[in-house]
């Protein structure tokens, strides 16, 4: 992906900061997007805290929600722990505003909190310009004076002191991450794509987990299996089984949502409100409940065969529904018997149930 040009400052510098061989952890991603999110006209200058605070709220959703994996693998690293010690320690919900998060991080003193922004910024921001000082080797917190007799740097750090530290973005930087700030902050995330998919390599859907979705809309499904249930009223739910022609139904990801970040519809079923807030994100038992799945989303396969409304309901959820044209060919060709249809199924969600399995989901 290549940067906006400008006459004046080297540009190389800046696309090299995250070079794969300069990245051991996600820190440098987190400060670049926290320095790109507050900087304006009016404001080009940070203390570490303010920037800290902006890092903990931009990987909270990811994190909280996602249980994306910051750290090399297998490992976690300070951000996800610390996000993941406030969710715990302090109950803040996953779903948080993030006005909210940032009024707690700036009013709440916790001893144990400030350790882990400290241990935070041991090295990023420093490490984080190494492209533009070469020859300065292993910079830290030891070597800030001779950072800053550096020329045209993105920075420079003023008052030092623990966390009131202050960086001031280089005025001649500033002007520039400002006219270019939403290009910037695709091209971090472009980056931390790549990074968070190396680090959770089962995961699907990295690049729609970087932040909390504005809106979900399952309208159109829930209007399928509405139709779908007054036509065939016998039709039950695949946990408690309850007949739902009485019921106001609630779509739920067999696989959770949380895990999946979609709502493609071989992998959602009609059930109660209830059932469906008490079930969560966690993973419905496979030997239990993949075969009642099977047999009603094969049931409903029949019922649009067999009538013309259904089915013109169908394609049209479809439409929103159905995005992998292999699997619209596989699972919704015509003429499939019943045991065609839980096979194939089965072939399309036990794999992404698996990795949902492996990535820490719990059963249900």
């Amino acid at each position: 992906m290549n940067l906006p040009y400008s006459d004046n400052l080297n540009i190389g510098y800046l696309s090299r900061l995250f070079d794969r061989n300069r990245v051991f952890n996600c820190y440098k991603y987190f400060w670049m997007l926290a320095i790109l999110n507050k900087i304006s006209v009016e404001k080009t200058s940070f203390t570490y805290n303010e920037l800290l605070d902006e890092m903990i709220v931009h990987a909270w959703y990811m994190v909280t929600e996602f249980n994306l994996k910051l750290g090399p693998c297998n490992t976690t690293d300070n951000l996800e722990e610390v996000v993941r010690y406030i969710s715990t320690e302090y109950k803040l919900a996953s779903t948080v505003e993030e006005g909210k998060l940032h009024e707690f991080l700036r009013t709440t003193e916790n001893v144990r909190i400030d350790k882990y922004k400290e241990k935070l910024i041991v090295n990023v921001p420093y490490c984080l310009q190494s492209p533009f000082y070469p020859a300065i080797k292993s910079p830290g917190k030891s070597k800030i004076a001779e950072i800053n007799r550096q020329k045209h740097l993105l920075y420079y750090f003023m008052d030092f002191q623990k966390l009131d530290t202050r960086v001031e973005v280089n005025d001649e930087w500033a002007e520039y991450l400002i006219r270019n700030k939403e290009i910037l902050k695709d091209w971090v995330n472009y980056n931390l794509i790549g990074y968070l998919q190396d680090r959770n390599p089962s995961v699907p859907g990295i690049a729609d987990k970087l932040a909390k979705p504005k809106k979900r809309n399952l309208t159109k499904v829930t209007d399928y299996w509405n139709l779908l249930i007054e036509l065939d009223p016998s039709i039950r739910d695949i946990y408690g089984k309850i007949n739902l022609s009485k019921e106001k139904i609630s779509i739920d990801h067999f696989v959770p949502w949380q895990f999946v970040a979609h709502d493609e519809l071989w992998n959602l079923s009609p059930t109660t409100k209830t059932i469906n807030s008490s079930k969560g994100n966690k993973l419905p038992r496979w030997e239990e409940y993949y075969e009642p799945l099977a047999l009603l989303e094969y049931k409903a396969y029949r019922i649009c065969d067999d009538n013309p409304v259904a089915k013109a309901k169908f394609e049209e959820c479809a439409k929103y529904h159905i995005n992998n044209m292999d699997v619209r060919n596989s699972l919704y060709a015509e003429g499939l018997d019943d045991g065609q249809f839980p096979e194939r199924l089965g072939n399309i969600l036990k794999p992404v149930y698996e990795s949902a399995k492996l990535c820490g989901f719990q059963e249900w």
